[in-house]
């Protein structure tokens, strides 16, 4: 790989200002022409005009009407000043490009005969020569030209006819929020009125015959409006807002002014087609985009090293709005999940980078839960530093200061500190410095005053040896012997390496719950008795503690059954058991309890504390645990599912999703024990995808289910999106040995379609989530992953790269399967030909 790293050091604002762009497209499969006015005007004299653009085909070139002979080169075009005026200019090109082709699905390409873009990061340049960067903002006005009957641009519709159409949008932004769709497409409609009276029409546009899937993301929609302007005063900008749904779509979303384009996946959704977890994520997705349209689109980043400015600002958004919609404790304790199961593992491996990087080679490498999911929770450490009213003013300043602004990190924690009086300079190494910290607590109890010790460390990562310490929130609360609680839920502010608080008139030595909320992404180490932990499981005043000390209980007793060979532990049985029993609590907070740690989330914690975690024995005790807390609850576990029973229509909120949660958890470990009698019957009795799907799960996993997954397959084989979860399931619950057999099975398959990036990831996806069948002695499911990636990456090398972190751990297991992964790694980054984005990927893996 030779390209040359960016660099965050180098950064230097475009030599020219551009006010307005014209663009006209003619579409055709193979021969798309593209004409663009671009009206620029030089910052200073003698300014050289470079702009963007890949695997174009100029047609024409002229400045002020005058044509121009320049040839590009492989990266863009570079135009002399002396080719150009020092006043105002308009520069025109005609480009031809080939959207039937496009199998990168970057810039303009064509997803089962709809025409549609992504821009974001660099696709613009895609399209025609620009500067494809995000400090440059321009209003755009948009001519399609047609056959297609729906024609769709960013902005408002302003003229349209025959086979044509005219949009303009009146607020300036960059290019990688352009958007065009255009396709034999059919609407569910809503509209909104705005808190000013402003009447916007809504619009989700699909393909014929999927129009009656759309219902739950207009209603998210719809919510997401009015919760923006509730909880943030943000008013929506224009006359429409439209979204379309695509079959082939690299990411989830796109956040396009005015034209959301999303992954069918979500956006189309039935009782009978998706499950509770496609609803919920439907409904965050839906409001995410929508969130965007302030915080990333009227306010964008100045360069992609800000990335985190927008994606971390509205992932917490996101997060809210779904805690308020559902249950804040539930939401909570997934977002954790989701954060030490992807962040974490991404900030102790070579993948590591600060919420800002310094340097990257592929910007679409840096799409990840470092920017994505802890720079969320950068910004809820900073909520709870300066509190809820403090954050609000300094939101409102933010979106006054910067509105129609190209921002960066230092703008934003400058609001801060002009609202709040606060200097945030230490704050402020969350975003530069990369690496999970680790907490360490002493305590001291003299008969009246409570003495809490706090340490930091902030372990190196690479290019980062040395680092200060960070500002770091630890809410704590204090609970007495009898499970009271004597002292609420205060924040800590822990700004030095090592520091000491006191908590004085307590009449007994009081049991700390600490790191209430999860306050800040960070390890807390402390030794803690499992009576101490199973007292927290039953007492806790914090509904997040409490569940962490029934997850942290479970983790120690897994960690000793894989490294001692003993028994499970009777105390976790019994706390666990008092936990589920407790009719007062949410069911989808009890459902959460009786998930397991994960085997990849065991072989992190082993790997950590100075263990060679072993695949196969993990896998094992895992299973052993799981039977025995089957076993302790046999007695309940009737009587759970009954209670969780619906008789009412379906519906999925936070209530009926809850009850089928911990119904079908209750299902998974009756299965255990009863050979799948009760998952047979659930199964064909099912009027919903979340307990179709749990039933086979629970039947798969214990060896059975081959019939009903046959049944499953007749039923739904042409669904798409339902065959996926019917792929999936087949790799998450292949034995381990057999995984790869069952791999080669269903990609040989016909309707394996590996250049649809939701069908490839279904299969190679799930891969690394099956952790014994991945690391089965031997080495086959590297060999295999790394074949499919050489295969994908010329013709999605973004996938392809996002698919590879699979062997990011790679490290921390035994000798033998270092290199067996580290060859795969040598063997991919020495493929000639290979794409900057895999072969980015593959150099940082290795080191």
């Amino acid at each position: 790989m030779t390209a040359s790293p960016v660099k965050l050091a180098d950064y230097r604002p475009f030599s020219h200002d551009l006010d307005r762009v014209e663009l006209v497209f003619h579409l055709h499969p193979q021969a798309t022409r593209v004409r663009a006015r671009l009206h620029l005007a030089p910052r200073e004299a003698g300014a050289d005009l470079r702009l963007d653009g890949e695997g174009l085909r100029l047609l024409s070139l002229a400045v002020d009407g005058r044509a121009l002979d320049t040839t590009p080169d492989a990266a863009g075009l570079t135009l002399p000043a002396a080719l150009l005026p020092d006043t105002p200019f308009v520069l025109e090109t005609e480009v031809e490009i080939a959207p039937e082709g496009n199998t990168a699905l970057e810039g303009l390409y064509m997803s089962g005969g709809i025409y549609c873009t992504q821009c974001e990061a660099e696709g613009f340049r895609k399209i025609t020569f620009y500067p494809d960067r995000p400090d440059v903002m321009a209003r755009f006005h948009v001519r399609i030209e047609s056959d297609m009957p729906v024609l769709l641009s960013n902005g408002n519709p302003v003229a349209s006819g025959p086979g044509w159409a005219e949009w303009d949008d009146p607020w300036p932004k960059p290019a990688y929020l352009f958007a065009l769709v255009a396709g034999r497409l059919v609407a569910h409609e809503d509209h909104f009125t705005t808190a000013s009276g402003r009447r916007v029409a809504l619009a989700i546009w699909v393909r014929p015959g999927d129009e009656d899937r759309c219902a739950y993301a207009m209603d998210a929609l719809v919510r997401s409006f009015r919760w923006d302007e509730e909880v943030y005063g943000r008013e929506y900008d224009l006359d429409v807002f439209n979204i379309v749904a695509v079959d082939d779509f690299n990411m989830g979303a796109m956040e396009n002014k005015g034209l959301n384009i999303f992954n069918s996946r979500l956006v189309l959704a039935s009782p009978e087609t998706a499950t509770d977890a496609d609803y919920e994520r439907i409904e965050a997705v839906i409001a995410h985009e929508y969130f965007h349209n302030w915080t990333g689109n009227r306010i964008t980043c100045r360069d992609w090293f800000q990335l985190c400015l927008k994606e971390g600002l509205t992932v917490f958004r996101d997060q809210q709005f779904t805690g308020d919609m559902r249950s804040p404790a539930v939401k909570r304790i997934e977002d954790v999940l989701v954060l030490r199961a992807r962040q974490f593992r991404e900030d102790q491996g070579p993948l590591a980078h600060s919420v800002r990087p310094d340097s990257y080679v592929e910007i679409n490498n840096f799409y990840t839960a470092t920017i994505y999911e802890k720079g969320a929770e950068v910004i809820g450490m900073l909520k709870r530093l300066v509190g809820d009213e403090g954050y609000t003013k300094a939101l409102d300043l933010y979106f006054t200061r910067h509105d129609g602004q190209a921002a960066t990190i230092e703008d934003w924690l400058k609001v801060f500190e002009d609202t709040t009086g606060r200097d945030l300079a230490q704050l402020k190494r969350w975003y530069t410095e990369a690496g999970t910290p680790r907490i360490s607590v002493a305590e001291n109890w003299d008969g009246a005053t409570y003495t809490l010790t706090l340490s930091q460390e902030n372990p190196p990562t690479p290019g980062q040896p040395d680092k200060a310490a960070k500002l770091i929130p630890i809410a704590v609360g204090l609970l007495n012997p009898n499970g009271d609680e004597v002292w609420p839920t205060t924040v800590l502010e822990l700004a030095e390496q090592r520091q000491s608080f006191r908590f004085e008139g307590l009449a007994a030595r009081p049991v700390p719950s600490i790191l209430r909320g999860f306050s800040a992404p960070v390890v807390l180490e402390r030794q803690v008795s499992a009576a101490e932990r199973a007292f927290l499981l039953a007492h806790d005043t914090d509904p997040f503690n409490r569940w962490e000390a029934g997850r942290a209980l479970a983790k120690d007793v897994l960690a000793a059954m894989a490294t001692e060979g003993v028994p499970v532990a009777p105390d976790w049985l019994a706390g666990l058991a008092g936990l589920i029993r407790d009719e007062s609590l949410d069911p989808a907070y009890r459902a959460l309890a009786l998930r397991l740690p994960s085997e990849d989330d065991m072989a992190a914690t082993l790997a950590t504390a100075g263990h060679v975690p072993d695949p196969a024995t993990l896998h094992a005790a895992r299973r052993r645990m799981a039977l025995a807390l089957a076993e302790a609850l046999a007695a309940d576990l009737p009587r759970l599912r009954d209670a969780a029973r619906m008789e009412r229509p379906f519906s999925p909120d936070a209530a009926g999703a809850g009850r089928r949660a911990l119904r079908n958890a209750c299902l998974a470990l009756l299965t255990r024990l009863d050979g799948g009698a009760a998952a047979e019957t659930a199964f064909e009795g099912a009027t919903n995808m979340t307990d179709s799907l749990a039933a086979l799960s629970a039947l798969l996993e214990i060896g059975r289910g081959a019939g009903e997954l046959a049944a499953f397959e007749a039923r739904w084989k042409g669904e798409r999106l339902v065959m996926d979860k019917w792929f999936t399931l087949q790799v998450l619950h292949a034995a381990p040995e057999a995984m790869s057999e069952v791999v080669k099975r269903l990609t040989a398959r016909p309707d394996f379609d590996w250049m649809n990036p939701n069908r490839f990831r279904s299969v190679l996806g799930a891969l690394s989530s099956n952790h014994a069948g991945f690391h089965h002695p031997g080495g086959a499911a590297y060999r295999l992953l790394a074949d499919w990636l050489l295969r994908l990456d010329p013709k999605n090398p973004q996938t392809a790269a996002r698919m590879s972190t699979a062997f990011e751990t790679w490290r921390r297991y035994d000798a033998p399967r270092q290199a067996m992964i580290r060859g795969e790694l040598s063997r991919i980054a020495a493929t000639p030909g290979l794409s900057r984005d895999l072969g980015e990927m593959a150099a940082r893996m290795l080191g």
